[in-house]
């Protein structure tokens, strides 16, 4: 970590020191989110840590009390994301503090996160712009309804290795940035649907172990129709099982599917941009990212 990044913070009586996020103590990261209600484990908390870098604040005996984390992608972008300070610091500046640390890492970037409805406000004094809204989905599955059947010239079927080059790509034009290492590590963890029209892929999902049960995340498709074909095999299969999807559709066939499968709206948070738009002017009939990997990713 740079000079700069290993600053020390008077908070009244709390004195704050920044380390690399690398190097803080997991189990005190995992207690870190459960005290904001967050639902990740110890597994989500060591993706993560994988996947990114960040900084943790530290207080004077040894204490994580604070997180921010970035995931710089291909194509100059990167989202930002964990973002946590802890009950007793939440109005004292220290969020503020955490995405100071952030924002020097990250010059020249074009940058995307996902805000709660009480970091609104930060990011906005920061300069990001509102883009939409990210609907958290989440509950047991109740039932998987019928999807219509496929059509000529299409195949539904799982993941295999050999596909993992085609939907790097179909990824890649969802998310509009190149995230390459990021998809080479979800694969191993995740079970896979692909949807193929005339032996090419034109929509997938992966589901993994997360929080509660299971997300699924990407599910990549230019329709809602085709996004349902590939989700509904992960339903079937999770039937009286926690899942959660976050997504940006509301009021249209794909989110109407959810509540038939008995998997509530929770929760929704703000999409958000700084430098470029992530989520928005996008093209007609172009793929669309139906599901996130995580609220944090994107």
């Amino acid at each position: 970590m740079s000079e700069s990044v290993s600053e020390s913070m008077q908070l009244e009586s709390f004195q704050l020191s920044a380390i690399d996020i690398a190097d803080a103590d997991l189990a005190m990261l995992h207690a870190l989110s459960i005290s904001v209600t967050w639902p990740h484990r110890a597994e989500d908390w060591q993706f993560m840590l994988d996947s990114g870098r960040g900084i943790a604040a530290v207080d004077e005996i040894g204490r994580v009390v604070g997180s921010a984390m970035w995931f710089p992608e291909e194509d100059n972008f990167a989202t930002i994301g964990m973002v946590i300070t802890s009950p007793r610091l939440q109005m004292h500046g220290a969020a503020h503090w955490l995405m100071d640390h952030a924002l020097r890492d990250l010059q020249g970037y074009r940058l995307g996160l996902n805000a709660t409805r009480p970091a609104e406000r930060l990011y906005r004094s920061l300069g990001f712009r509102d883009e939409g809204l990210v609907y958290q989905h989440q509950g047991e599955v109740q039932t998987a309804p019928p999807v219509p059947a496929l059509e000529a010239g299409e195949v539904l079927r799982p993941v295999t290795p050999e596909d993992h080059k085609a939907l790097i790509a179909l990824d890649t034009q969802a998310f509009r940035a190149g995230r390459r290492a990021l998809m080479n590590r979800l694969f191993p963890l995740s079970t896979g649907m692909v949807l193929e029209r005339n032996g090419k892929i034109v929509a997938f999902s992966l589901c993994r172990p997360f929080g509660r049960g299971h997300v699924v995340g990407p599910l990549i498709a230019a329709n809602d129709r085709d996004a349902v074909m590939v989700l509904r095999p992960h339903v079937v299969a999770l039937q009286g099982k926690f899942l959660r999807l976050d997504t940006r559709q509301k009021n249209a066939p794909f989110s109407d599917y959810l509540l038939s499968c008995g998997i509530p709206l929770f929760d929704t948070v703000t999409t958000m941009a700084l430098g470029c738009s992530w989520t928005t002017n996008q093209q007609a009939g172009a793929p669309l990212t139906y599901g996130l990997v995580a609220q944090t990713l994107g």
